[in-house]
């Protein structure tokens, strides 16, 4: 794949480091070479990694201030996750006021410092903080798109729209190539009106943009950063784990639509010993159609509503409506 992808949204507690965590995760479950930077200096996304955030010697605060290179703070996650970490701490808030400071290329230097690592990677994600500071230019600086986590209520619209406004901005002055990789609902539950509402306005306004793969309100999503591992590896027959194993699938799919390459969408049970490798590219399974709970755990959205809750006409210019799916029974 070879991308760079920010995950940001410019609101809090819409599950930003709950989806960098477990996406990083599902996405290394495929044999897929995945970076994890945290970029907020709560070190959130340290700590759900298994990574104590206190111990570091080497943090994302060192790599921007150039005091030694992104090759040696990485830190490999050890619990069969499979993935490599640029872990933070409360030290990049003193990086963020020493960046301001400076009078040229601020806001490139986490560009800069990815740069000579960045093939090593199929995919490197960017765990953004919930506000628009130099942390969070610097990550949409360096990425090609932004995956934009959201929960279908009315602030969580507010914060959309002022992330959009954002990146306009990037585009124009300094990285024209960013895209919007994608807007993921999450934290759902069909049995709320105004979450079925705001769904359905996100795909009518932002059409096949909207991932299909919904994240359900699920505990065990909750729990496993007190572990210190993504949910795949704290209870991988969870609604929340088989959703990001559903989101990495269909991520994969997208990929290989628009590049026509192919290949292993498999995810290895944790622990399992790597399979030979196939004689032959092998087919897609369906993102939603591993299991029943993967399907129970995937993209459910509402028909259109035809009252739009106040501030989605500020969201974006519309595009063509994609269809939208049969909500399911989430009892389960």
């Amino acid at each position: 794949m070879k991308r760079v992808i920010a995950i940001a949204m410019q609101k809090g507690g819409v599950g930003k480091t709950t989806t960098a965590v477990n996406l990083a995760a599902s996405l290394a479950a495929t044999k897929r070479r995945v970076l994890l930077i945290d970029m907020d200096p709560q070190g959130n996304t340290t700590m759900g990694s298994g990574v104590d955030k206190s111990q570091l010697e080497r943090s994302t605060c060192e790599v921007l201030l150039g005091e030694c290179l992104l090759a040696d703070a990485l830190v490999p996650i050890e619990h069969g996750a499979g993935f490599t970490l640029l872990p933070a701490n409360q030290d990049l808030t003193a990086a963020e006021v020493r960046l301001l400071t400076l009078p040229i290329g601020r806001e490139t230097k986490l560009r800069h410092a990815l740069a000579p690592k960045r093939n090593d990677f199929d995919l490197v994600l960017i765990d953004c903080p919930p506000a628009l500071n130099m942390l969070t230019v610097n990550a949409l600086v360096a990425a090609d798109s932004v995956l934009i986590p959201m929960q279908c209520e009315y602030y969580a619209l507010e914060g959309l729209s002022a992330l959009l406004s954002t990146v306009e901005q990037i585009r124009a002055a300094v990285n024209p190539q960013l895209a919007i990789e994608g807007v993921l609902r999450t934290m759902f539950d069909p049995r709320n009106n105004l979450a079925n509402e705001v769904s359905a306005q996100l795909i009518a306004h932002f059409g096949d943009k909207v991932f299909r793969t919904v994240i359900p309100r699920n505990i065990r999503l909750a729990e496993a950063p007190s572990f210190g591992k993504p949910a795949l590896f704290h209870d991988k027959e969870s609604r929340g784990a088989l959703a990001y194993l559903a989101l990495a699938g269909e991520m994969i799919r997208r990929e290989e639509e628009s590049s026509g390459v192919v290949r292993n969408l498999t995810p290895m049970a944790p622990g399992a010993a790597s399979p030979d490798p196939p004689a032959g590219p092998p087919a897609a399974p369906p993102v939603n159609a591993a299991t029943p709970s993967a399907t129970a755990a995937s993209a459910t959205a509402p028909s259109a509503a035809e009252a739009r809750p106040a501030g989605v006409a500020a969201i974006a210019t519309p595009v063509s409506p994609a269809p939208a799916p049969q909500a399911e029974d989430r009892s389960r």
